[in-house]
């Protein structure tokens, strides 16, 4: 899977564990969520462009090398996607953020855009799409499709969880990206519910039922 990084870090897996565990409170998920990105943000951002600016040390002037060209854009699916936010901004404070939001048919499964605001120009920026849960697959393919229809080039796809049958769909529909991966579960069942996942990230983030 060449364009498929599952981030086997002790760390992001260790956190993983409490993200699964049932008894983890509203307050400690929500952290947890935030630190896992931030892991996961370190791997995925290793290819960002860099540039030479030159610098003045307490010693003597040198060139050093500082990011390149247009900052960061951080893209949630709302709304779970917003739990990953802040993760990535710890470590590029300076990178802007867009939001899509999608809300899935519960019949169908397939998501519906209900709301789509991105950075511009967003053709110029590397362009990271965060959700919790990768699982049918629908969510993340729309998502990808809407930011190529506004220009979108340089994409990554980022989630904690995923399902096999969601990172194939994603993979079929756009060879083009990066995906990130904290852990690959064992499947989905008759729900669209990964499993053994760790229920709604939507819910347990906010405290919602």
């Amino acid at each position: 899977m060449e364009n498929t990084m599952i981030l086997d870090h002790p760390l992001i897996q260790h956190k993983i564990s409490r993200l699964r565990d049932k008894n983890t409170g509203t307050n400690e998920f929500r952290t947890l969520i935030e630190e896992i990105s931030t892991l996961m943000g370190y791997e995925a951002l290793r290819d960002l462009p860099l540039t030479e600016k030159e610098v003045e040390t307490p010693i003597e002037r040198c060139t050093t090398l500082v990011l390149a060209g247009k900052k960061l854009a951080v893209v949630p699916i709302l709304r779970a996607g917003l739990g990953m936010v802040n993760g990535i901004l710890a470590l590029v404070p300076s990178a802007k953020v867009g939001h899509i939001g999608l809300y899935r048919d519960e019949t169908t499964h397939e998501p519906h855009e209900y709301f789509c605001k991105l950075p511009s120009p967003i053709d110029q920026r590397t362009i990271v799409v965060t959700d919790p849960m990768l699982a049918t697959g629908g969510s993340a393919v729309a998502a990808v499709d809407f930011i190529k229809r506004h220009g979108g080039k340089t994409i990554k796809f980022m989630c904690i969880i995923a399902a096999p049958e969601g990172l194939k769909r994603l993979r079929a529909a756009h060879p083009d990206i990066q995906i990130y991966i904290g852990h690959l579960d064992r499947e989905l069942n008759e729900n669209a519910y990964i499993c053994p996942g760790l229920g709604d990230a939507g819910d347990r983030i906010f405290g919602t039922k």
